[in-house]
């Protein structure tokens, strides 16, 4: 059961976060009628899946706002501003009411209290002091509403005990809906000696006489409509002229429902009179006894003016926990440096049977990886939804309007760097609203639209992802925060700077540009931590701004952290691997250049200054350099800079191993790799040394 509770918490906070994508989008679409029937079955479905793995307090909660929306799907309640904040306030609670059953946080019970209370003033046929019983059916008909007499098969996946669905309780929703007439087929049941109580083999057909709508009764099966086959179908018109109605036969029925063929039937009116059908069917084998008594059943009831409902059988996916993905990744990890010890030892040896089981090796090592590294990539479009709720709230409480946009929600990323990219894109996204966009009364007056815009876009660029943010606020001035930066002490008036290195200056520790300390910014933190966290995620980020027309923030982050391809180097005896998605060509150290011992030198590769890096100044190794060096000519930040080796040995798969404790303070090692020898190569973090 703890096993079926965690599976029902992890449903519900995907539906939660889809509700609130889903309630974002209503404030902007108020009569979509789809996107009320999203809101509504998300919250159905987390009130009756509550109810039935013990979450009462959920169940009964969600109980009232789902009436709510009830009404709002008949047309009694319009979508308004005030319950759209009203459901997004629930839906908060209701995620409470989860983290609590972890036993993390505090439940406010008032406010959930509140909360109902203010739900219940928007009921038309609620008093303000009536209670909205939790017992109470959430599709309440109206008093004239016509009745409707409805054909139903439910035929339940073998294995729904197992997923915590008891399908008796369902019969029971539907008999609580009005006259209902319910039939087993029981044909399937096996031998008592074989049988597997945690086997579901019995299906229904049920035959249902009510005043609910379709969309009432198809919302019983929600829980369990992608595992199981669902038929319903209107079959008797109530309001229609009695003249009219005729009753359909017993083998009409029969080859309506498909439980024969019209061969069948014509066959056996051609043995048998019309009133003796069953028999015969039940006798030649054509379909089965409980089949017939059901249309009996139906017989009494229906009338010829069917709608064809076709069966919507959704895509089913595998919900595997992360952990045991991690596991997974760490294991192809661990193959890939089996693999290049194999490779390695095949290429000593020279044999050729060796050699060809090690390509072989490498081949279906290489797709492992790339299938394994694929199954942990996720669309970053949701983390951008989840935004929309952010920029909403702040503006309202900084009485700005502000709309955000998205784009490249389809790109994938690795779910550890997207799961690590959260807070900086807030502190981003909060900074723009703060900061960069005016209030409506200034941008009135810049001639800009009352409303301001923050985008937010992701595309793919090589084994990189650039994700950039962009407003169209006030932008930066250079000459203000120059002068707010030496008034903080962090440069010197003496100090010449190019533009883009003063826009850089938000990001040094305690840097505001915010006047005043306010509950949103104003304390010098934030952007120097959105800076660390870019670059330990061995991302780079780059910032663009005009003043009066907005400003940019582009984050340039790494697929995965997991496994890169690399180029591997060696300085001295150490070997060190450069991200090889960042190499754009190698060429030899000129001799008159080698001889200079500056740190940092200047190299003239066809007519264009590059600057570079000795790696062997950079880690002082002290053994002497070889006679001819190489320049790794390297794109980060923006800049082409040369790193200058003893020997390029080539590519290299890198499984990137975290250092130490002892070693974390190294600013210029992002990781560590294991050679096919054992050996351990470092990798060098490019940006940090550019930058420093």
């Amino acid at each position: 059961m703890d096993t079926q509770k965690n599976v029902f918490k992890e449903e519900a906070y995907e539906l939660l976060a889809e509700l609130e994508t889903s309630l974002l989008e209503l404030e902007e679409s108020p009569d979509d009628m789809e996107l009320i029937g999203r809101v509504f079955r998300a919250m159905h479905t987390i009130k009756g899946s509550g109810a039935m793995f013990g979450f009462d307090d959920i169940a009964n909660f969600t109980h009232n706002v789902e009436t709510v929306f009830d009404k709002v799907r008949e047309g009694a309640i319009v979508v308004t501003k005030e319950l759209i904040d009203l459901t997004l306030s629930a839906r908060d609670h209701i995620r409470d009411l989860l983290d609590g059953s972890n036993g993390e946080g505090q439940i406010d019970r008032e406010k959930g209290e509140a909360l109902i209370a203010e739900l219940k003033k928007l009921m038309p046929d609620t008093e303000p002091d009536e209670e909205i019983l939790p017992g109470k059916a959430a599709h309440e008909p109206e008093p004239d509403s016509p009745e409707v007499t409805f054909r139903i098969r439910f035929k339940p996946s073998r294995d729904i005990f197992a997923n915590g669905t008891n399908p008796l309780l369902l019969l029971d929703e539907l008999r609580e809906m009005g006259e209902c007439a319910v039939t087993a087929y029981t044909s399937q049941l096996p031998p008592l000696e074989t049988l597997n109580p945690e086997e579901c083999h019995i299906f229904w057909d049920i035959v249902l006489t009510t005043r609910k709508t379709l969309n009432a009764v198809k919302d019983v099966f929600i829980f369990v409509e992608d595992d199981s086959q669902i038929s319903i179908k209107e079959i008797f018109d109530h309001e229609a002229n009695v003249e009219d109605m005729t009753v359909d036969k017993l083998g009409e029925i029969l080859v309506s429902r498909g439980d024969i063929s019209k061969e069948d039937l014509h066959r056996a009116l051609d043995k048998q009179a019309p009133s003796k059908i069953g028999q015969i069917l039940v006798k030649e084998n054509k379909t089965s006894l409980s089949a017939v008594k059901s249309a009996l059943v139906e017989q009494e009831r229906i009338q010829k003016k069917v709608t064809q409902k076709k069966e919507q059988i959704s895509e089913k996916s595998v919900r595997v926990p992360a952990e045991k993905l991690d596991h997974l990744i760490d294991l192809v990890g661990e193959l890939v440096t089996v693999q290049a010890r194999l490779s390695q030892k095949a290429s000593i040896q020279g044999e050729a049977d060796l050699v060809s089981i090690a390509e072989e090796v490498e081949m279906l090592t290489s797709g492992l990886r790339d299938n394994a590294m694929s199954i942990r990539m996720l669309q970053i479009g949701t983390t951008f939804s989840n935004f929309k709720r952010l920029v909403r709230d702040l503006s309202d409480d900084l009485g700005k309007k502000i709309e955000l946009t998205t784009s490249g929600g389809e790109t994938e990323l690795d779910k550890t760097v997207i799961e690590r990219l959260k807070d900086p894109l807030v502190h981003i996204i909060r900074n723009s609203i703060d900061h960069g966009i005016e209030m409506p009364e200034a941008r009135k007056e810049a001639g800009k639209p009352e409303t301001g815009t923050i985008h937010l876009s992701a595309r793919h660029s090589g084994a990189y992802v650039l994700i950039r943010i962009s407003d169209d606020g006030k932008g930066l001035d250079p000459v203000a925060l120059r002068n707010k930066a030496e008034k903080k002490g962090i440069i010197s008036s003496e100090t010449e700077l190019t533009e883009k290195e003063i826009l850089n200056i938000i990001f040094a520790p305690g840097f505001s540009t915010a006047e005043t300390v306010t509950d949103v910014s104003g304390r010098g933190v934030g952007m120097d931590v959105v800076k660390k966290s870019i670059d330990e995620l061995r991302g780079s980020i780059e910032i663009e701004s005009q003043k009066s027309k907005g400003t940019s923030i582009t984050l340039k982050l790494p697929l995965t952290l997991a496994i890169i391809d690399g180029l591997l180097v060696t300085v001295g005896e150490g070997y060190f691997v450069l991200p090889l998605a960042s190499v754009e060509e190698c060429v030899e150290l000129p001799k008159e250049e080698a001889s200079h011992d500056r740190k940092r030198q200047i190299l003239n590769v066809r007519g264009e200054i590059v600057p570079y890096v000795k790696l062997r100044d950079e880690y002082d190794i002290r053994t002497d350099a070889p006679a001819l060096e190489q320049v790794v000519i390297m794109e980060a930040n923006g800049k082409r800079t040369g790193f200058v080796v003893d020997n390029v040995i080539g590519g290299h798969q890198t499984v990137i191993k975290n250092l130490g404790s002892a070693f974390r303070d190294v600013g210029d090692i992002s990781g560590a790799t294991i050679l096919g020898d054992g050996t351990v190569a470092l990798i060098v973090d490019v940006n940090k040394i550019i930058a420093a």
